[in-house]
């Protein structure tokens, strides 16, 4: 195919993209005197340009009303965090009394463990994948041996079993059957961050509901990525992340699932006044009444200024709907993943699994040649303004979010890794 066909059927494809118009809804960072190719949205999403009227008008009633402004609409601060409950819910396929954002992923994750990690001498273990992204293991590991266990006996890593680094749902199901005697918690991830697989939440939640563990599921890569449906999978809680598909700044606040059927139950947390029911909260007395559903594992009074970029983002979610993002999400990754294997299978080797229900929009792409050659193309491409991102010790991220990125854009990533491979 020539250049000009290539162009053609780019250009094509973005313009038959029902949601071609959300991107003029973002500011897309510029390389010189043009855009950049931008694929890093499972790091860092794009600003939506309807941020910054959100935070001007948290700003705004800031210097005009002060402390007024918890009370005065529209907007007001005191029930802030509601303004994203329903989106919220939508996005991760939940009831709005299960969801809530609040602190960042691992306070969340944290808090989580707090209530459905109750390890016992017979059940003390948690089981994860391995090559969990630090924070969780950091986190898990800590867990255990605060409640007086061993990681080394009751930290259970599940091992890769495919090429490239992936997981076979028959080994999941193999490690939660062998070890499901021991297991106080299964905890896993909606899309592992360094491989992109994604996975059958809710076959592995009726596994280790099975076997009698709780299940929690990390959603930091799956968030806006792919369609879920939490309040259906069984799951007894999750967590996650705004900064990545979510576009909500860095640092955004996260996330947070809890099961309706621990609404009203009287589950072991760690307590702070905002998760308090708000019928008696400021009465101010000293006995700790949980709001009823994810609202009951809050410490603090929203963060206003935080929650104003989540938003402006959830608006574009509303509007685009998450099956029409994941129709473009697969036929734009589909798109890449077809350049790759017809023009530099000579180049780059696909770990992400191909087919579309176990992947999100990420590919983890390996360079022939070693860590060397890896870092070589990594920087010509940011020289070129392709940006991915990087994970050691040898594995470049690409991931085309659907909201911003194009069939364009994929375009330009493959001729510029052809003008490096050609010019080596």
């Amino acid at each position: 195919m020539t250049d000009f066909q290539d162009d053609t059927r780019a250009l094509a494809l973005d313009a038959a993209d029902p949601l071609h118009a959300l991107r003029d809804e973002f500011l897309i960072p510029r390389h010189h005197d043009a855009e950049m190719a931008y694929f890093v949205g499972n790091s860092l999403g794009l600003q939506p340009r309807g941020v910054r009227e959100c935070i001007d008008e948290v700003l705004g009633k800031w210097a005009t009303q002060a402390v007024e402004g918890h009370f005065t609409a529209p907007a007001q601060w005191m029930t802030y965090h509601e303004l994203v409950r329903g989106s919220l819910a939508r996005l991760v396929g939940a009831k709005p009394v299960e969801v809530v954002a609040m602190n960042t992923l691992t306070v969340n994750l944290h808090l989580m463990m707090v209530s459905f990690y109750r390890p016992t001498s017979e059940r003390p273990a948690i089981l994860i994948e391995a090559g969990a992204f630090p924070s969780d293991r950091h986190a898990v590991e800590s867990q255990i041996r605060f409640h007086g266990f061993n990681p080394a006996t009751d930290l259970i890593e599940v091992e890769p079993d495919e090429p490239g680094g992936t997981l076979s749902m028959a080994a999941i199901e193999r490690a939660i059957e062998t070890h499901g005697a021991r297991l106080a918690l299964v905890l896993w991830p909606g899309v592992q961050y360094r491989t992109g697989q994604a996975f059958d939440l809710a076959a592995i939640a009726q596994l280790a509901r099975a076997q009698g563990a709780a299940v929690g599921f990390d959603l930091a890569h799956a968030v806006g990525n792919i369609e879920l449906a939490l309040h259906d999978s069984g799951a007894d809680f999750a967590v996650w992340c705004h900064y990545k598909y979510l576009n909500s700044g860095p640092g955004a606040v996260a996330g947070c699932f809890v099961h309706e059927r621990h609404a009203e139950a009287d589950v072991p947390r760690f307590a702070g006044w905002w998760g308090h029911d708000p019928r008696s909260r400021f009465a101010m007395g000293p006995q700790f009444v949980p709001a009823p559903g994810a609202d009951g594992w809050q410490l603090s009074n929203p963060p206003v200024l935080a929650l104003a970029p989540l938003r402006a983002s959830l608006v574009l979610f509303d509007r685009a709907g998450m099956p029409a993002l994941r129709a473009k999400s697969q036929a734009l990754t589909g798109y890449l993943e077809t350049m790759i294997r017809e023009r530099l299978a000579d180049t780059l080797q696909v770990l992400t699994p191909r087919e579309p229900a176990r992947r999100g929009c990420q590919l983890s792409l390996r360079v022939h040649g070693g860590r060397d050659a890896g870092r070589a193309l990594f920087d010509h491409l940011a020289a070129h303004g392709v940006l991915g991102d990087w994970r050691e010790p040898d594995v470049i991220r690409i991931s085309p979010a659907p909201l911003y990125n194009t069939h364009t854009d994929v375009l330009r990533f493959v001729r510029t890794v052809e003008d490096w491979r050609d010019g080596r």
